[in-house]
Parts: structure tokens; sequence; C-alpha cells
């Protein structure tokens, strides 16, 4: 099979998208009416499963006196789903499943204490794993014939746990000759997002939220005519539902406008997923589960009119933290290079950042409470001053109402503008 000339889609589908009995039968029905080419299909782990084997992790890695209860809690889930699915219990699926828990439970009882982030791999895995396997029976059992691959022995990346870089050289390489196979079987291929695995097979993981990212990397290795990923929305809103009464819903997206938008924090595309889709010029479609006739999101479709509408994103829990030399001296390159290894080693994001001759700031996620830990590293070279619980909010292609309409005289403690993009951190509680 020559992958540059076939039509081949992608498929992704979040834990929304899978969470229920009803979900999964939902999910069925749109492979059976949308599917038209060979298709490989992505799936994450239910609901909120990653949430919880991370709970379950935790609770192992500590010795808790739950920890076993939260094993079975997390296996009753399971079962609940797969008995409405398979009422008959000599379905072959329990004993597939009954042995993937013995060998979770088992990599509990082995956990490599001296590496959390490797354990965290291991085990967080499952979640897809569990998935699929539910997911890719009961497919083959409505008349969907696909074959399940296991996304570690497709996705290569370095021993970078959690966050592991791709090697897509070695990648695309396994997934041409692998799926090429599967598709010898059937026109659908299921898989998992999100994991993958090193030059040594131990498991590693894309990120949080990496499925998209996933979708992406099989989709430029199979030079796929277009990437779908369903979500529980009509498309791309340009803002965040919880936070606006009134969204509205973009049509077309270029792939810098979804580059900027992930980058900044919104929740609808993972960052990395755009660029291996822009660098094959592979359109994305976002497109609703719960109304497949909704025409949905375009993102990098060629000779359209990119939307202009005004996007917010709003990121709560915020740190402005402002970084001053002792000595009174200039904030030069060699005082930057210092505070940024120290950003690296604590994997400290930054949101924003501005300087001035005397000052560095930076506006910091404030939840994982890393950013104490620099003013730890550098307070013998440096003075600090800092503000928390704040907000920052992006707007892009932004307009001085609109940015009148979200600050709503609220004190701003910092702001940057470019051509498209403004940012703010507003002020939205007490000083420190």
């Amino acid at each position: 099979m020559d992958f540059n000339n076939i039509n081949m889609e992608i498929y992704k589908f979040g834990g929304a998208s899978v969470n229920s009995v009803e979900a999964i039968k939902n999910v069925a029905a749109i492979l059976r009416n949308e599917v038209r080419e060979d298709t490989l299909v992505v799936f994450s782990a239910m609901g909120k499963t990653t949430n919880e084997m991370e709970i379950l992790l935790d609770a192992f890695w500590k010795d808790k006196e739950e920890k076993e209860d939260i094993l079975k809690k997390l296996l009753a889930k399971h079962l609940v789903i797969t008995q409405t699915l398979f009422p008959l219990m000599e379905h072959p699926l329990y004993d597939q499943l009954k042995n993937m828990f013995l060998q979770l439970a088992g990599d509990l009882k082995e956990l490599d204490f001296h590496n959390y982030d490797a354990a965290y791999d291991t085990i967080v895995s499952y979640g897809e794993r569990f998935s699929t396997l539910i997911i890719s029976e009961y497919l083959n059992n409505e008349g969907i014939n696909c074959t399940e691959l296991d996304a570690r022995h497709l996705i290569k990346t370095n021993n970078h746990f959690r966050e592991g870089k791709v090697d897509w050289e070695l990648t695309e390489k396994l997934v041409v000759s692998k799926v090429k196979e599967a598709f010898e079987e059937g026109r659908i291929v299921l898989t998992q997002g999100f994991i993958s695995s090193d030059k040594e097979n131990h498991t590693t993981t894309l990120g949080r939220e990496g499925s998209d990212y996933s979708a992406a990397i099989f989709a430029y290795c199979l030079n796929a005519k277009k990437i779908t990923i369903w979500k529980d929305v009509p498309g791309v809103l340009n803002a965040d539902p919880k936070f606006f009464s009134h969204t509205q819903k973009m049509e077309y997206i270029s792939y810098s406008d979804a580059t900027e938008l992930a980058y900044f924090g919104a929740s609808i595309i993972h960052p990395k997923t755009i660029k291996p889709l822009q660098n094959k010029s592979i359109p994305l479609h976002v497109r609703s589960f719960v109304d497949p006739q909704e025409k949905g999101t375009w993102i990098g479709l060629e000779n359209v009119v990119n939307t202009q509408i005004p996007s917010y994103i709003f990121k709560a829990k915020q740190v402005l933290l402002s970084i001053y030399p002792k000595d009174f001296s200039f904030i030069e390159e060699e005082s930057l290079a210092s505070i940024f290894s120290v950003l690296v080693k604590y994997n400290i994001r930054v949101n924003l950042m501005q300087n001035s001759a005397l000052s560095f700031s930076v506006c910091v996620d404030e939840c994982k409470g890393e950013w104490r830990k620099l003013i730890s590293d550098l307070e013998n070279q440096f003075d600090f001053l800092y503000n928390t619980e704040l907000e920052l909010i992006t707007v892009r292609h932004y307009t001085q109402k609109v940015i009148d309409s979200v600050v709503n005289n609220r004190p701003i403690l910092l702001e940057q503008r470019s051509r498209n993009t403004v940012q703010m951190v507003i002020k939205n509680g007490s000083d420190i």
C-alpha cells in the first residue's frame, strides 16, 4: 500500500466522547456513517480516567491505606461499561480486561521509586489501553471491522518521560509498515493517543492531553488527506462558554492562528498538534460528536478567508514575578541566562515575559508552586517582588473596544501587544 496515493483519514475521539455506554455507541454510529476511506482512529482514555490513574499512582507511591480500594474502583468503572456492552459474562473481553488489570497491579507493586516520571508513564498509560481494548471489541461485535494497534509500538520518543520528544524518522518507518499491514485486514485501524515508548521499549507519554498530538503524528507519517478531531462543541469557539454567554463559532482558522491560540492556552487543541499538519498541508477539521451534522471548524484549509473574530483566552491563578539584580546592574544576557536555566530546571512554563533595564518580569502558573523554588535558587543573585491570584487575559484579533470590555476597569499589572495579540495580567485578588 502506497500512502502517497490513497485517501487516508485520521479521526481522534477524546475522553468525553467515550465516557459512557451511550457515548461509545454514539462513536460506533459516527464511524458507521462517516468512514468512507481507510481511517485510523485515535482514542483517549474514558472520561476522567487519566485523573483517576494519577490518583491511583499517588496512592501507591505514598503507600496510602486506600490504595487497593482506588484500584478496585477503577476496575469497577470499566467493568460496569463492559457488562452493559457485553451482558454475556463468557465474552473473551472479560479475561482480557482481567489480565490487563493484573498487569497494572503488578506494575504498581514494582514501582521504581527513584523515577516518578517513568512510573507515571507506565501507570497512567493504562487508561488509553483499557479504553481501546473495550471499544475495539465493541466495534467488531457491531460489525464495524477494525484492527487495534498498540501506539507504543508505533510512536517512538527519547526517554524524557511525561513529555517524550518524537523520533520522527523511526516513528514514520514503524507507522507506515505496521499500519500498512493492519489495513490489509480492514478499513479501520484503532490505536491510542497520548502514549508512546522509547528505544528500549519503556512506556513514555507525549504530555498531558497529548492525544491530539498523537493524531497529528499519525497524519504526518501516513500523508493523510485530513484529520478530524471530534469534540463536545460545534467547532472552535472564540471563547470558553464558561466565561462567555455569547460565543461565536469560527468557520475557518489559519494554521498560525490555531498555533497561537493553542500556545496561549486555548483548550480546544493541544499546542503541538499544528506543526506536523502544517508541514504537510494537512487540514484539521474540528467537529461535534454530539451533533455530527454540524459543519464544524476547518483549520489550515487553503484559499479561504481566515476568521478575524476576536478570540479570548483566560488563565486564572497566575503569578507575576519581577526579578531585580541586587547590585542595580542591567538585566543583560548573562542575567537572563541564569534565570532561564532555573526556569528550565523546574519545568516552569512562561506565559508572558517582559524586561526593562533593571527588571525581568514573568507571568507563570501558580498552581504547582515551582516559582517558589526559582526564588530559592536565585535569591543570592536577585531581589524579587510578586503578586499571586492574578488572571492572564489573551485576546487574538483585538480592538480597543474589546480590550475595554474584558478589562472592565480592573487594574492591569502588565500588558504586552503585538499586531494581532494583546496579553494583560489583571489584578484579581490581593497583593502579597
